[in-house]
């Protein structure tokens, strides 16, 4: 059962178990998706679900009408998307961070005026912060464990998005700087939110409320 007529585009990982919450809460029947990991496309109810990463792709193009992501890939990928509400949970930060014991690699480059070599994941954020900041950066785009670069010479910064720092401590890594926070984001097709502007606004009302 989906009460709102809408397609609606679910983040696996650490976000869906919040978000299939949520959308229990507001009268959609999630329980099939939770009862087939291996499922993507639940027809029956309305849910799609995918990598926090390409929801914001999916809700674009239409093939949702809208879907919950993280305001980290909101501000890394450029998608013709509404924002419609901040939902509050999974809060992350997005950090710059180094191995502990190490001058400051930002006050260092700053200081010489040289050129930082920051190994991310996240390569829009990450230039555009350090830009800000008056520093310059060489970025290194890493697919994998980010944490390996700077342990391995690769380079002298990382920016990357955490929770708790766990793993960034586990590593040796400190938290130099806070770049930015991020919380899960509702999101709309503008020509849906245009469209159906009934159901979205019932939807994020309740989401909100719930």
């Amino acid at each position: 059962m989906n009460p709102f007529g809408l397609r609606i585009a679910v983040p696996r990982g650490v976000m869906m178990g919040p978000t299939l919450d949520a959308l229990d809460r507001v009268g959609v029947d999630t329980r099939e998706v939770r009862e087939n990991d291996r499922k993507l496309l639940f027809e029956d109810v309305g849910i799609v679900t995918m990598r926090p990463s390409d929801v914001a792709t999916y809700v674009e193009s239409g093939a949702a009408d809208v879907g919950v992501t993280g305001k980290d890939v909101l501000m890394e990928y450029s998608r013709d998307v509404v924002e419609l509400a901040d939902l509050g949970y999974g809060p992350c930060r997005m950090v710059l961070a180094s191995i502990a014991g190490d001058p400051d690699p930002g006050e260092e480059a700053l200081r010489r005026l040289g050129v930082m070599r920051v190994a991310t994941k996240y390569v829009t954020i990450a230039t555009r912060y350090l830009e800000s900041t008056g520093r310059q950066a060489e970025i290194v785009e890493v697919k994998g464990s980010v944490e390996l670069a700077p342990l391995t010479g690769l380079v002298d910064a990382i920016v990357d998005l955490t929770a708790t720092g766990t793993t960034l401590r586990e590593n040796g890594l400190v938290i130099r700087e806070e770049i930015a926070t991020s919380t899960a984001r509702l999101i709309a097709n503008p020509a849906t939110h245009r469209l159906k502007a009934a159901d979205v606004d019932r939807l994020r009302e309740a989401l909100v409320a719930g």
